[in-house]
């Protein structure tokens, strides 16, 4: 699976809360909750992200507390990958069981600049940057986790298993 996009950068230690704040907690509508993505960083995110987007971000991404909300707003968005230095292990966990690939690549903050364009090959974790010709390794997604985004998430792909069996 081959995820082609420009990229929007973030920095270091974006938190839960900043992805989506907690006053939309109520939510369960994915829609509503990408309209609010990243809003009090970046009010204009969601617009950035409609077309479909790479998110480039640096260490420890998705800290904080534990919201399966804040990929779903992230997805929803129009965020078709992470790419970061690091994850909080929970929201990387999360990002896997909605279906939204998240990658660590050591670098990738300080050799990608907003607006390039990535191909990031998922299961062998190379990312080439088509805008300045550079490739990268990140941490390649295996087998099973490719199945779980492939088929949208954990819920969908346990459906389909029910279904098959």
């Amino acid at each position: 699976m081959t995820i082609t996009a420009k990229t929007l950068k973030l920095g270091n230690n974006i938190n839960t809360d900043v992805i989506i704040p907690g006053r939309y907690l109520e939510s369960i509508d994915p829609e509503e909750l990408g309209r609010h993505a990243l809003e009090g960083l970046d009010p204009t995110f969601p617009n950035k992200a409609k077309e479909g987007v790479i998110l480039v971000a640096g260490k420890n991404f998705g800290c904080g507390s534990s919201r399966e909300q804040a990929p779903i707003a992230l997805k929803s968005a129009g965020v078709r990958c992470i790419i970061a230095e690091s994850f909080a292990r929970i929201f990387f966990r999360n990002a896997i069981n909605i279906g939204l690939p998240a990658l660590e690549c050591e670098g990738i903050s300080r050799t990608t600049s907003e607006g390039d364009t990535l191909s990031v090959d998922l299961a062998n974790g190379i990312v080439a940057n088509k805008t300045t010709g550079t490739v990268m390794r990140a941490t390649p997604t295996p087998q099973f986790i490719l199945k779980l985004i492939e088929e949208g998430g954990l819920i969908p792909h346990v459906r389909a298993l029910v279904e098959r069996s």
